[in-house]
């Protein structure tokens, strides 16, 4: 070990004896630096992660080991120093291994220097360092095996220049044949063997978090076979061509093949084997939860995931394939037998794929692949199908992906979640498991669905729905031994039982605007009537047969219980405008609806919209959602006051302002709210101020500037600082609670201040859940147009006083009734002259109960002062700058329900899969005061790297490799004097 250490000594003493170390580690150094901070842009993505730093490192390494390795053996027998060390009492692999440690100490040297970045990130944001170790230790076993090869290479060559030209190209082969620039060429068995074999997409795997025995396998085996060739280049060095060593050089020979031999055997043998490995990241992303496989465990009925993947498919999908092979390989161990996991190529089984495109609606979809010369399409299957009895989920590579664009243009396809994704679905088949003809046969009267369409209006892509529809339930109706019944009707038809006003005061069933800006509208909606109970089904999907038919049988199955929980959701009814009525104008869509809100909550709960026009909350409801409370009778109030009483959860989100957009002008307008929910909330120790907060941390707003280029008018759309969409950052959550478990980031818009009376909740449990920056403020004017000219900072004038303000709270603990004391409004008789109070509050059909006055501890309450941030309109806005931060909102909101119904399993699995973290928010020159300082920080290191080097080399003794009895004791040996 001495003598493997008294070579690495002079290797490092040759490279810092001249300005050369310090050269090649500056440059890469500022490379990495560059690529980090301007060409990935890190402060402009916002997320506190380290991926920018490694993800030109497999490039960036590949020149700096071949500069390195260049002049190891080259140099030694270009000056005729080689000849000399291979007669040294050293056997030659201590040779080898000697410069090998040499090298890679650089190596570890320059990747320490970066350290810089990920410290910085960690100041910035909540970083996770699993990755960042993860990516240190591939940036290492990829040097390493690097430098290996580069060695081999030196030792063939007397030439500095051809070792490095020939290093680089061999290196940039072993990364490239994993790129999708060449597996896009290839199917996805040469491209899985293709990946298999380079050394970007091992990587890529370890960087993530995930340490895989086969990925730290294939490194050390390249790293063996390459110092092993090495040390067989020496030997060859040395060799006679005569008979006498034939059999020296036979056994030799023999011996280097068998090793390769073995470590590819090794390499292949190990290559199914995902199980072993170590989840580093801080929440075990990659790993099942103990959640998962309890509901594994627990399966009744055999389980099939099958996963459909053509093999032929997008560049960019291809290498998500064999991770999510090895997590449903999980899937199906942790299932003991109950999971049947199948892996299938449609193209390859014309059975299954028939199956799959009749049966569950799965059809290829068309990427397109854009290639040097042309652009090609190829249809390719990228779903998996979920089957438990007769229940099934779908889920294509919309659901299972998303996106991350770079600045340079290229594009990074990452699985989304795959185990929130695959659990959630394997909880509804599951909980869902039911026969449909034992559903119709339960129901308590027969179920009537009636299609209401406009067949004139509607857009040419829909053609073909109304008949596709009337096929799948004249099916249903013919299995049904008469419990279904089907009927189309159009509400522009006169003769038509249901017209447009019918349904929208009977069902709040508005039109869908054929586009954005246009003035018509069309139908297609489907209503299932069973017995008293009416639900609308809105189209979804492709509105194929399959999705039809899903659709259909989900709905009746919400007509029956014991399947999923039901959230029930109040939302204001938006009546036509009289004005535009009055002028012959075209009614436009409403300003505020929540259509959005709904599909996401009915992925994992059964949802159900409710009036409370009865004053009663049905009994099947788990959690009520209240969304924008306006308008409201006291009936309503006393139905959710009565299902809090009874220890029921109840979500309130709503200001004491109503945001609309004037039909003329288009300008948002702010009005005042009356008869919402602020009186009954304040007597629950709530109080929702009668104030917007403003806060300089805020979601921009998107303007539509046009501007003159060359003559001819151009739009283009800019961003806004608008202090009224507050923008509440990880700072501003409260820390551990479930509820914003790993959210990166929540906007309120138009929010109001949410302030819990103390004295009114005392011994309850209360929790702000989010609150502004110290830099907000509140204001009451309802003028919310900004003014840019007049107030350049922020377009509306800022407030003296500023400080935090609380936006949503959560309580548990026991409340005392708002009606407690008073008359029931179910019993007392609406004022007269009050036609809106006798239209809201009917008299009950049955005797009721009296009031219940108190609730039991059990009750949990959630107030968020805004319902705007549910809208879809705001939506909308937010995704023309930002595509999909809007759906922080809508997780926020599937967080509070799954935390009010106790179901914390999906939001655990969902907390974990949370893998963006939102950086904290900095000035331009803020952000240029931290790219100086690590600039600084890496100059200053080599600086003070070589002074000490250059004092460590005047101090140090003689060194000697081995004893020489000629030599005198003061006199130094060096090779390069030899």
């Amino acid at each position: 070990m001495k003598q493997i250490l008294a070579i690495t000594r002079k290797e490092l003493n040759s490279y810092f004896g001249s300005p050369m170390a310090l050269i090649f580690i500056g440059v890469f150094l500022a490379a990495t630096l560059f690529t980090f901070f301007w060409l990935d842009t890190f402060f402009a993505r916002g997320i506190a992660d380290v991926r920018p730093l490694f993800r030109w490192m497999p490039l960036l390494l590949i020149f700096l080991v071949a500069a390195l390795t260049m002049r190891q053996w080259s140099q030694e027998a270009q000056s005729g120093t080689l000849e000399v060390l291979l007669t040294l009492p050293i056997p030659y692999w201590k040779l080898v291994l000697g410069k090998f440690l040499a090298v890679l100490t650089l190596v570890a040297l320059s990747l320490l220097l970066t350290v810089s970045l990920p410290i910085t990130v960690s100041m910035l944001g909540n970083l996770d360092w699993g990755p960042v170790i993860g990516g240190y230790l591939a940036a290492l076993l990829m040097a390493s095996a690097y430098a290996a090869l580069g060695l081999f290479i030196s030792s063939r060559t007397r030439n500095e220049i051809v070792a490095l030209i020939l290093t680089v190209v061999a290196g940039g082969i072993l990364y490239l044949i994993g790129t999708r620039g060449v597996t896009e060429f290839t199917g996805e068995t040469v491209g899985n063997i293709l990946r298999a074999l380079a050394t970007g997409s091992r990587f890529e795997s370890i960087e993530r978090g995930v340490v895989d025995l086969r990925d730290l396998v294939y490194y050390l085996s390249l790293t063996v076979l390459f110092l092993a060739l090495n040390v067989f280049s020496l030997d060859t060095k040395r060799w006679s061509h005569g008979n006498r060593s034939l059999a020296y050089r036979r056994n030799a020979s023999l011996g280097i093949s068998l090793l390769a031999i073995n470590l590819v055997l090794l390499n292949v043998w190990l290559y199914p084997l995902s199980a072993i490995r170590a989840d580093i990241t801080q929440q075990r992303e990659y790993s099942l939860s103990p959640v998962t496989r309890d509901l594994l465990h627990n399966l009744q009925e055999p389980l099939l995931i099958r996963a459909y993947f053509s093999e032929r498919t997008h560049p960019l999908l291809a290498p998500l394939v064999p991770r999510i092979t090895d997590m449903l390989r999980e899937y199906e161990v942790a299932g003991g037998g109950q999971v049947n996991v199948e892996i299938v190529d449609p193209a390859q089984n014309p059975e299954l794929e028939a199956e799959a495109n009749q049966t569950y609606g799965i059809r290829p979809t068309p990427f397109q692949i854009a290639g040097r010369y042309e652009a090609s399409v190829v249809n390719a299957y990228f779903d998996i199908l979920i089957r438990y009895g007769d229940q099934n989920e779908v889920l294509n590579f919309s659901d299972l992906i998303e996106v991350e664009s770079f600045r340079d243009g290229q594009m990074e396809v990452k699985l989304r979640n795959l185990e929130y994704d695959l659990t959630r679905s394997i909880k509804r088949s599951v909980f869902g498991f039911q026969n449909l003809d034992s559903i119709l046969a339960s129901l308590s009267a027969p179920a009537k669905l009636t299609l209401v369409v406009t067949p004139d209006t509607l857009p040419a892509e829909l053609a073909e729905a109304p008949a596709t529809i009337q096929q799948v339930a004249e099916e249903v109706a013919a299995s049904s031994n008469g419990n279904f019944a089907f009927e189309q009707i159009n509400p522009d038809d006169p003769n038509a039982p249901l017209n447009r006003d019918a349904l929208l005061e009977g069902y709040n069933i508005q039109p869908f605007a054929a586009s954005l800006f246009a003035d018509s509208t069309y139908f297609l909606h489907m209503l299932l009537q069973v017995g008293d109970n009416t639900q609308v089904i809105y189209p979804s999907g492709d509105l194929s047969e399959a999705s039809v038919r899903q659709g259909i049988e989900q709905a009746l199955k919400r007509t029956s219980s014991g399947f999923l929980q039901v959230v029930g959701i109040w939302r204001p009814t938006i009546g036509p405008d009289p004005t535009m009525a009055q002028m012959g104008q075209t009614q436009q869509p409403p300003f505020s609806t929540w259509n959005t809100l709904f599909q996401q909550l009915s992925q994992d709960y059964e949802v159900r919209p409710l009036d409370l026009v009865d004053g009663q909350v049905p009994p099947d409801i788990d959690v009520l959602l209240v969304v924008a409370p306006q308008q409201m009778a006291d009936t309503q109030r006393y139905a959710i006051d009565q299902f809090l009483m009874r220890g029921g959860a109840v979500i309130v989100a709503g200001s004491n302002f109503r945001v609309t957009a004037d039909p003329f002008t288009g300008m948002l307008t702010l009005a005042p709210i009356a008869d919402g929910l602020k009186e009954m909330l304040g007597h629950y120790g709530v109080n929702v101020e009668d104030s917007l907060v403003l806060d300089p941390q805020n979601e921009p707003f998107p303007i539509a500037i046009t501007r003159d280029v060359g003559g001819f008018a151009m739009q283009e759309l800019q961003s806004l600082n608008y202090p009224y969409f507050v923008d509440v950052r990880t700072d501003g959550m409260a820390s551990g609670n479930p509820m914003i478990s790993n959210l990166p980031a929540v906007t309120l818009n138009w929010v109001s201040p949410v302030r819990v009376d103390e004295a009114a909740n005392s011994g309850h449990e209360v929790t702000t859940l989010l609150h502004s920056t110290a830099g907000a403020w509140t204001s009451s004017d309802t003028n919310i147009q900004p003014n840019p000219d007049q107030y350049p900072e922020f377009g509306f004038p800022p407030a003296e006083k500023r400080a935090e303000q609380p936006l949503a709270v959560s309580i548990i603990g026991s409340f005392d009734s708002f009606f407690a004391g008073k008359e029931s409004p179910l019993t007392a008789q609406p004022a007269e002259g009050d036609a809106a109070a006798q239209t809201a509050a009917p008299t009950p059909a049955a005797p009721t109960t009296g009031t219940i006055e108190k609730s039991p501890e059990t009750a949990r309450l959630v107030v968020i002062g805004s319902g705007d941030f549910l809208n879809d309109t705001v939506f909308t806005i937010s995704s023309q700058l930002a595509a999909d931060r809007y759906l922080n909102s809508l997780q926020f909101v599937q967080n509070a329900v799954d935390w009010a119904v106790e179901d914390l399993d999906l939001l655990t699995i969902r907390s974990r899969g949370s893998s963006s973290r939102v950086l904290e928010p900095l000035a331009p020159d803020e952000q240029s005061m931290w790219e100086f300082a690590n600039y600084g920080f890496a100059l200053v290191a080599l600086v003070i790297i070589g002074l000490w080097w250059a004092s460590r080399r005047r101090a140090e003794q003689p060194m000697n490799l081995s004893p020489n009895p000629f030599e005198k004791p003061d006199q130094e040996v060096s090779l390069e004097r030899l």
